[in-house]
């Protein structure tokens, strides 16, 4: 299933709330001869949008229906947490390539098994959030590498809002902020980084009843939380994720250096250009977003283009595991307030190249403002 010539065949898992972000890259890549539209698999009565506002050509309500299908290549998976990690390894087991939002799993062991069935499998595992891909990260990620800002000690992430109100299973056990929010914020610090020695955290309900549908439900899972990664070599970051953040202004992530500073303007899924400051120039450089149309979709573009071209994914699994630990043993730290060490680990992620569009071009705003 690499170097393939032929469109992708896709076959989706889930027709909530993500499916229509996802129909749209689908749609361009069908249009491009890139991909086919296979089926789509979801309840009964989210037929209707899938068959007749998206065109799919099939719909199934089982999805082992859909995972017998030989014309699909690529499994997508927009599911509810819980059976991420079921479907990834139904479909991986059906030889199929998988995409899955995230998190990869909700328990350490059930991450760790799909990790290495998908270092065995015919099919390549890609796993969401693709904060990592976007020009502005991989801009990021080269500066950093030449060691514009020097060594970085200490950084910051925040990432939330006041909560969805679409389905309870957010505030159930398994669901939650850290899963939810925090793990964009865990994906990008870690992708420039490095691994995670030692995680801290604060997290709780702060707000214990919601309204979802209508209908008020007591929330069971972390709407609030507070966490300390340690990097090693006095390196920390803080990332504050919340279901209780009604709004905010100012940087997605700030990365402070021995030599400068530099920071991701608007959200990592959603990047506005950024900020730099070197102590040899005394000022602040603005570089604008070039790409303000990039999609978090963006991992089927590369799942698709990986598969055609048998490159290596730049989105791995090993990742989205060692950041699902940093995660999981932040909620145990929560409980007890104690450190947890962290055992997994990547690869350094690699930044020459953004991927197959090629690097990305930021304009450099010449106008400084000296402080």
């Amino acid at each position: 299933m690499t170097n393939n010539p032929f469109p992708v065949g896709l076959g989706v898992i889930g027709c909530g709330s993500v499916f229509g972000a996802y129909m749209t890259p689908a749609e361009e890549l069908a249009r491009r001869g890139l991909a086919s539209i296979v089926a789509a698999c979801g309840r009964p009565h989210q037929r209707d949008e899938a068959v007749g506002k998206w065109k799919v050509p099939k719909f199934v309500s089982d999805e082992r229906e859909l995972l017998r299908m030989p014309e699909i290549d690529l499994v997508v998976i927009l599911t509810s947490m819980e059976s991420h990690g079921r479907l990834v390894r139904a479909a991986l087991d059906a030889g199929k390539h998988v995409l899955v939002e995230k998190p990869l799993a909700t328990t350490l062991e059930e991450a760790r098994e799909l990790a290495a069935l998908a270092r065995s499998s015919r099919g390549k595992l890609f796993c969401a959030p693709f904060t990592t891909l976007s020009p502005t990260y991989r801009e990021i990620g080269r500066r950093l590498r030449r060691g514009e800002i020097g060594r970085v000690v200490s950084a910051r992430g925040r990432y939330g809002w006041a909560g969805p109100w679409w389905n309870r299973w957010f505030y159930r056990k398994g669901g939650g902020v850290l899963f939810d929010l925090a793990v964009y914020n865990v994906t990008s610090l870690t992708g420039w980084l490095g691994p995670v020695r030692r995680v801290q955290a604060m997290a709780g309900v702060a707000i214990p009843e919601r309204e979802v549908n209508g209908e008020r439900i007591r929330v069971e899972a972390e709407d609030n939380a507070h966490i300390v990664l340690d990097f090693g070599g006095s390196s920390f970051a803080l990332v504050t994720a919340g279901f209780t953040i009604q709004q905010y202004r100012g940087p997605a992530i700030e990365l402070y250096g021995t030599e400068g500073a530099l920071q991701m303007l608007g959200d990592d899924w959603d990047p506005d250009g950024f900020e730099l400051w070197r102590e040899d120039a005394g000022a602040w450089e603005i570089f604008k977003e070039t790409t303000p149309d990039w999609p978090w979709t963006d991992g089927l573009r590369h799942a698709v283009e990986c598969i055609r071209n048998g490159a290596r994914p730049l989105v791995r699994p090993e990742h989205a595991l060692h950041v699902l630990e940093v995660l999981i043993e932040a909620k145990e730290a929560a409980r007890d307030g104690r450190a947890r060490p962290i055992e997994s680990s990547f690869e350094p992620l690699e930044f020459a190249e953004v991927g197959p569009s090629g690097p990305a071009h930021l304009i450099h705003d010449r106008t400084r403002k000296e402080e």
